[in-house]
């Protein structure tokens, strides 16, 4: 196996040729132009050393502001945006029908590589309506799923051609038919999981997740699985999708899991090509470790 090349300035390399690494582009990064396309960049240079990059997004900036143009409340709850029946349509339009296709045509800009698809191709992922607990109970906030199964064969196709899925988090219930927004954190865990990732990158615009915000801007470079699931009950509902995704994804196989910041125009390439710690690595509990 050999050692890929492109990270001689920012750390050791590792031997990862092959190897799968699901990376969710999120926070500033999704409208910054400047940040977009350094980050379109690195994921071609992933695909050119060897890797099989799949890049999941959301679109959160880009739905609020065609809500608010369309005069539709948007509201959060736990972290997760309440969709309407109204608010849903909009959600779909604009993630597969911008977010999406910006990327595509980013990306394809470099190679015809990337290939655009949803949760709903091939019933590639299926949800079930998420009810979260707040308050002693469940909370009913509209067209918001839970992945509850992942088919990765479509991906794993598209990976065997040398093609880079961009994935929309979209996905079908069996229950009802009805199509839901599924926090695009979550729907990279469970994606990253049934590949079979090496990695999974959580690329955002925070520096990771911090100690004691905002107290210090100090973040925890790295945490077992246990560690964090002891953090979790404190974290903020921004933050807690992502960690929970992170928790979920090494616990399920995937070597090791990471918030980075998008900003940092190096620490996508380094995270993948390097030994170094960027942002907040999140690693499985050691052998023998006590759950």
């Amino acid at each position: 196996m050999s050692t890929l090349p492109l990270a001689s300035a920012t750390g050791r390399t590792v031997d990862a040729l092959g190897e799968i690494a699901v990376i969710k582009l999120g926070g500033s990064t999704m409208v910054d132009d400047d940040l977009r396309r350094d980050f379109v960049r690195d994921v071609v240079r992933l695909h050119e050393a060897g890797l099989r990059p799949v890049v999941v997004h959301g679109g959160g900036p880009q739905i609020s502001d065609e809500l608010r143009r369309r005069s539709i409340a948007s509201e959060f709850r736990n972290g997760l945006r309440v969709t309407s029946e109204e608010a849903m349509g909009v959600v779909r339009m604009v993630l597969t029908g911008v977010v999406q296709r910006e990327l595509v045509g980013l990306i394809n800009e470099h190679r015809p590589l990337a290939v655009g698809i949803t949760g709903e191709d091939a019933d590639m992922l299926v949800a079930a309506r998420h009810r979260p607990e707040m308050d002693g109970g469940p909370v009913d906030i509209g067209r918001v799923g839970a992945v509850t199964h992942v088919a990765p064969q479509l991906l794993e196709s598209l990976l065997a051609d040398g093609l880079i899925p961009i994935v929309s988090s979209i996905a079908r219930s069996a229950e009802d038919a009805h199509v839901y927004n599924v926090n695009a954190d979550t729907v990279a865990a469970a994606i990253a999981t049934a590949l079979r990732a090496s990695k999974l990158l959580l690329v955002t615009d925070v520096a990771g997740l911090y100690a004691d915000w905002p107290h210090t801007e100090d973040v925890y470079e790295r945490l077992t699985a246990k560690e964090l699931e002891r953090l979790l009950p404190g974290l903020s509902s921004g933050m807690l999708p992502k960690m929970r995704g992170c928790l979920e994804a090494v616990r399920g196989g995937v070597r090791s899991a990471h918030v980075v910041d998008g900003r940092d125009r190096d620490a996508i390439l380094t995270t993948i090509l390097t030994d170094r710690s960027v942002g907040t690595t999140v690693l499985p509990d050691p052998p023998g470790a006590k759950t």
